[in-house]
């Protein structure tokens, strides 16, 4: 599937037939609409009684892709590609894959330990697909497999590096990025936010992940954010939009926040090592920690849409570690 930015600024999307000369099928601009479209054509078709990893994950793709976020389609999509690599380099029978090739594939992407664990976790939802519509009747072979062992993210970022890159930061990237810390929510519900989720006094805000819907209270400090972004000559439906309103992307997200770093890292070179590992993501975090500190485990809960305060306390205590009184 191909993808074309056009004047307007929009992408769309294209099947390439492979033909010569080339031909292309026009999917649409709505990306997970596009993928469905591109699965039903590209779908194969298992030669005789053969049925195929690949012929199954494009079954997957085809019935189940579409059903989530963007985002976790376009990992999805990547991750298939390495999984085809060893899974279906040799055309073998899925009911021919055994634990054994499981553990062998976490060996053969050892040098991406965290990718590989992703990956074999959609091998894993593939199989279960396969035997719920009558693919396989065989048991998941990645069960009793043991994944990479993965470390979470540590890193806090203490108010001296926000404020030291903030300072540095482009008005839209500083917009953002009080948004992301003030609202404890991921990046890509911080780029969607608009004018029309303030209601009552509140943000409405449908988490990507989990589709969980929170209501943030306009108050404090991001009242003063969002008055200050509708104080612009230019004011968009986005929260978090450039000076002539369009919305902020991925790509512009990721390229202010490198440049501030950047400017940061040369204006205070004794924080250098702080600051590169400040990534955008860390706000969310450190909206949950402080949150917990100031307020408790249940706010910060709540505050990140979390299902549990066991949830929320694995994702903020080891960041900055327990606040305790000493012993007198």
């Amino acid at each position: 599937m191909r993808s074309r930015k056009q004047r307007s600024g929009k992408i769309y999307y294209y099947l390439d037939t492979g033909a010569t000369p080339r031909k292309e099928v026009p999917l649409g601009p709505d990306y997970p609409a596009a993928v469905k479209k591109w699965a039903e054509m590209t779908v194969s078709k298992p030669p005789g009684e053969l049925i195929t990893f690949r012929h199954v994950a494009e079954c997957y793709v085809r019935d189940v892709l579409h059903t989530k976020g963007a985002e976790t389609q376009k990992d999805n999509l990547r991750e298939l590609k390495r999984l085809y690599t060893f899974f279906d380099e040799s055309k073998v029978a899925l009911d021919s894959i055994e634990p054994l090739h499981i553990r062998q594939y976490l060996v053969f992407r050892i040098s991406a330990k965290v990718r590989a664990n992703r990956e074999k976790a959609l091998f894993s939802h593939i199989w279960n697909f396969a035997r719920e519509t009558g693919l396989t009747s065989k048991s998941n072979p990645c069960a009793g497999v043991k994944g990479h062992k993965e470390t979470g993210r540590n890193v806090y970022i203490d108010d001296a590096i926000y404020s030291v890159v903030w300072e540095v930061a482009e008005p839209h990237l500083r917009d953002a990025m009080d948004l992301a810390y003030l609202t404890g929510q991921r990046p890509a519900d911080v780029r969607k936010m608009s004018q029309s989720d303030i209601k009552g006094g509140a943000v409405s805000v449908l988490q990507n992940k989990g589709g969980k819907l929170l209501r943030v209270s306009v108050e404090g400090e991001l009242a003063s954010v969002i008055d200050r972004i509708n104080a612009k000559k230019v004011v968009g439906m986005p929260l978090a939009a450039k000076e002539d309103g369009q919305r902020l992307t991925k790509a512009m997200l990721r390229g202010a926040f490198d440049r501030a770093r950047i400017a940061a890292i040369l204006a205070h070179p004794e924080l250098a090592a702080q600051i590169k590992a400040f990534q955008f993501r860390d706000l969310r975090a450190k909206a949950g920690t402080d949150t917990e500190e100031i307020r408790g485990m249940a706010a910060a809960k709540d505050q990140l849409g979390h299902s549990s305060e066991i949830m929320t306390a694995q994702y903020v205590r080891h960041r900055r570690g327990k606040l305790v009184k000493p012993t007198k």
